[in-house]
């Protein structure tokens, strides 16, 4: 069992996934900084200095400064800022990888045409061998 193990795990495909996985994980990481870090304090400057990960509306009682103060008395709360962050992570990824499959498809080479094994009877149109003399569904002469 432990042998079938280590083959199923050293083939090809399943390194690959692995691979894909652990690069898929840091990409990940890197967007999300990028829009929290990067894309999102100048579109809240633009929109007069708002902090999108700071939205949010209170579900119980109180009022609260931020959203913060809310989790630190244990409020409820809606985090539509988080939210709109994560959209935005979740739109540059799908986006990235849309460009990546599309370059990946372009740069894919497309199958040689398979030389032809088959012809057609004359008579009968059914398909037979290159080499036959005689067809064998209507066996006619083949010239």
């Amino acid at each position: 069992m432990l042998e079938e193990f280590k083959k199923f795990a050293m083939r090809g495909n399943v390194v690959d996934m692995a691979v894909g996985i652990v690069i898929g994980a840091a990409f990940g990481k890197i967007v999300s900084s990028f829009v929290g870090d990067v894309l999102m304090p100048p579109i809240g400057l633009a929109m007069g200095g708002m902090d999108f990960s700071g939205l949010f509306v209170n579900l119980g009682s109180g009022t609260f400064p931020s959203l913060a103060a809310a989790k630190a008395a244990g409020a409820p709360t809606l985090n539509y800022g988080a939210f709109i962050n994560t959209l935005i992570d979740f739109i540059i990824i799908a986006l990235a990888l849309f460009m990546v499959i599309k370059a990946m498809n372009r740069m894919k080479q497309p199958e040689a045409a398979k030389a032809a094994d088959t012809k057609k009877c004359p008579e009968c149109l059914s398909e037979i061998p290159l080499a036959a003399k005689r067809c064998m569904h209507c066996t006619s002469a083949i010239k």
